[in-house]
C-alpha cells in the first residue's frame, strides 16, 4: 500500500519531514495509476447505477462502486482499514480482519471526516473526463479517446478501467486523508492558536493558518513536471504528444486534491478538542 512512515512509532508518523515525503511519493503513484487509466477510454456506462448488470447485487450500485466494494471488502479481512491512513470509500462492507489486529499507537484525535463521497464524485465527474480527453496514437493512426468512445460492454474495456480507477480512488483518498497527519502536526506546533480558532468555530481562520501558498504552487510546479516526465517515451523525446493530459493532472490537484486536503484538515481540527464518547468511539 505504498507506505513509508512508520506508523508504529506516533513521532515519526507526525513529523513533518516525513509526511511531506509520504506526500511526494504517493504524487508518484497517483501520476502512474492517471497514465494506467488513460489508456482506455471515459467509458462512462461503468459510473452509471444499474447501466451495467450485477446480478445479486442493487440496481442504485454502479459497476465502479461494486468493484470498489468488493475490494475494500476483501483488503478489510487482511487488515487495511485497522491502518490509520486507510478510510474505506463503503464503511458498511468491511469485514473483521482474519489476521491478529496490529497495535497501532494512538496517532490522530477520534474523529469521523470521511471526504470518498466528494472524491469520488470529483473523479467521476470532472478529473477522469478531463484526463481522458486526449489523442491516443501518432500522425496519421492518432485518434481521439474520450466520452464518446464508448462501444459497449461486450467491446471495451470495463474491468480493465474499472479496476484502474480503483487503484487512483484508493491513492487518492489516501493522500487526501493524509491532511490529518499534517492537522495533528501543525496543532501540536500551535496549539494555543489552534484552540482558540476552533473553540470560536472559525473554520476561515483555521484555513488561512493552515495554507502555505508558496509550498501550494511548488507542489503544482512538481507535478507538472512528473506528469510531462512520466508520461513521455524517452525513445521518441520532444516529438512526444504524451501520454497523459499534464495540465489535466495539474488541475486535479490544484481543484480538488489540495480543496478536499484543507477540508479534510479543517474538519478534522474542528474535531480536535472533541471528548465525547461519540468522538472516542471513532476512528
Amino acid at each position: 500500500m505504498d507506505t513509508a512512515i512508520d506508523l508504529s512509532d506516533a513521532s515519526k508518523a507526525l513529523d513533518l519531514s516525513n509526511i511531506r515525503f509520504q506526500l511526494i511519493r504517493l504524487e508518484d503513484t497517483i501520476t502512474f495509476y492517471l497514465i494506467e487509466r488513460v489508456q482506455f477510454p471515459l467509458n462512462r456506462t461503468i459510473y452509471i447505477p444499474g447501466a451495467v448488470h450485477l446480478p445479486g447485487y442493487d440496481a442504485e450500485l454502479s459497476f465502479l462502486d461494486w468493484m470498489l466494494r468488493e475490494q475494500e471488502r476483501l483488503h478489510s479481512l487482511v487488515r487495511r482499514y485497522q491502518s490509520p491512513d486507510e478510510y474505506p470509500f463503503f464503511p458498511d462492507a468491511l469485514q473483521t480482519p482474519i489476521l491478529k489486529p496490529l497495535n497501532y499507537p494512538r496517532i490522530l484525535h477520534p474523529n469521523n471526516v470521511n471526504v470518498n463521497e466528494k472524491l469520488k464524485h470529483s473523479y467521476v465527474e470532472y478529473i477522469l473526463p478531463a484526463a481522458c480527453s486526449r489523442r491516443r496514437g501518432g500522425g496519421e493512426d492518432q485518434e481521439s479517446i474520450g466520452e464518446g468512445d464508448d462501444r459497449g460492454e461486450a467491446q471495451e474495456n470495463y474491468g480493465s478501467a474499472g479496476t484502474v480507477d480503483v487503484f487512483c480512488l484508493q491513492a487518492l483518498s489516501r493522500r487526501i486523508h493524509f491532511g490529518k497527519f499534517v492537522a495533528e502536526a501543525k496543532f501540536k506546533t500551535e496549539e494555543e492558536r489552534f484552540t482558540r480558532l476552533i473553540k470560536s468555530e472559525d473554520r476561515e481562520g483555521i484555513a488561512a493558518l493552515i495554507t502555505d501558498a508558496v509550498v501550494e504552487e511548488k507542489v503544482l510546479q512538481r507535478l507538472r513536471l512528473k506528469a510531462k516526465t512520466y508520461g513521455t517515451d524517452p525513445s521518441i523525446g520532444a516529438e512526444d504528444t504524451g501520454k497523459i493530459n499534464v495540465e489535466a493532472v495539474v488541475a486535479m490537484y490544484k481543484d480538488y486534491v489540495i480543496p478536499l486536503t484543507k477540508e479534510v484538515e479543517v474538519e478534522y481540527l474542528m474535531q480536535r478538542l472533541d471528548t465525547s464518547d461519540a468522538a472516542i468511539q471513532n476512528k
